[in-house]
């Protein structure tokens, strides 16, 4: 590019100078990869899908490999197809373990649902300590399942029973009661202990929901003549139904899979009747060491589990949709 000078005074004809040509402007390489948003979005996804397949997929392919082999403790085994889950299913401790865990489940969550609701209905008013009430509330919650079963065992003890004693002294019994080794009381009492310590999730967030919804229409719902119970079926669990079901649903796969409170109150006892497909599962793949047995045990409730997430997600949509 080529720019003329004006003359000087003497009347020379201008001189035309060269200047560099200028280049067009425009982000470096290094800073356009940096301002990209896809390469933000991986790094930031990367950790966890790593966590993710390290410590979920992996354990479940691994699972899914094991319940169709033979292995065992120091033994490799080999491929059998479906014969562990065909063995499983014939076994009668795996078909009390099955039906104890619907049971189970299906109790369990009703009365945290029930009482849940409950709760949530009376912590939403206004009264003197209302923060302290609603923070105790949590307390089931947060303490250590082992620790909180083991202090229930106790109470249940055939012996040294707290609420035997209690029921005795008062009258209300003559002998003392089978709390647990009676299988049927045993499951109940343990019912009785999933429903002491979900009830206050259920609760609270119950309680989340109600406060998100206007207190206006109730107003107007009593000035139409509407009652108490009129009042809660026609206004708040319309409203509060997508968190109910939320709340329903993790719920019930939280109790399916539980663990820790069947192994430390009766470890599947008496004589396997409180067996769980959780606990059986580890008593067969780990303390007598049939991993292979265990996985495929294991596995039989994933078909469930899976089929509450979809329904879960098939009402979700539907709601976003609606």
């Amino acid at each position: 590019m080529k720019r003329p000078i004006a003359g000087g005074a003497g009347g020379a004809a201008g001189v035309e100078v060269a200047l560099p040509h200028p280049r067009a402007a425009g982000p470096r390489p290094l800073a356009r990869l940096l301002e990209s948003e896809r390469l933000l979005a991986t790094l930031l996804l990367t950790p966890a899908v790593l966590l993710l397949g390290v410590f979920i997929a992996y354990p479940f392919v691994m699972g899914v490999w094991l319940s169709l082999s033979s292995t065992s403790v120091g033994n490799p085994g080999q491929f059998v197809g479906l014969k562990n889950f065909a063995k499983a299913w014939d076994d009668s401790i795996f078909q009390i373990a099955f039906g104890n865990t619907f049971f189970y489940t299906f109790w369990a969550t009703i009365f945290k649902l029930a009482l849940g609701m409950w709760v949530a209905l009376l912590l939403n008013r206004v009264f003197r300590g209302m923060r302290l009430v609603r923070a105790a509330m949590l307390l089931p919650f947060i303490i250590p399942t082992v620790l909180s079963t083991f202090a229930w065992r106790w109470m249940f003890d055939p012996s040294f029973s707290v609420l035997n004693w209690t029921l005795y002294k008062t009258g209300l019994i003559a002998t003392k009661l089978p709390f647990l080794s009676d299988g049927t009381w045993a499951l109940w009492c343990a019912i009785v202990i999933n429903t002491w310590r979900g009830m206050p999730f259920f609760a609270i967030t119950l309680l989340a929901g109600l406060q998100t919804i206007n207190p206006d229409l109730h107003e107007a719902a009593s000035l139409d003549g509407a009652n108490g119970w009129k009042r809660f079926w026609h206004v708040t669990w319309p409203l509060l139904k997508p968190v109910t079901i939320v709340v329903v649903v993790f719920s019930i796969i939280q109790t399916f899979a539980d663990f820790q409170l069947i192994y430390v109150l009766t470890g599947g006892g008496p004589a396997n009747s409180t067996h769980l497909l959780a606990t059986y599962a580890y008593q067969l793949g780990v303390a007598t060491g049939l991993l292979g047995e265990g996985a495929a045990v294991s596995l039989f409730m994933f078909p469930v589990l899976f089929a509450v997430v979809c329904v879960q997600l098939w009402y979700v949509r539907r709601m976003e949709g609606a």
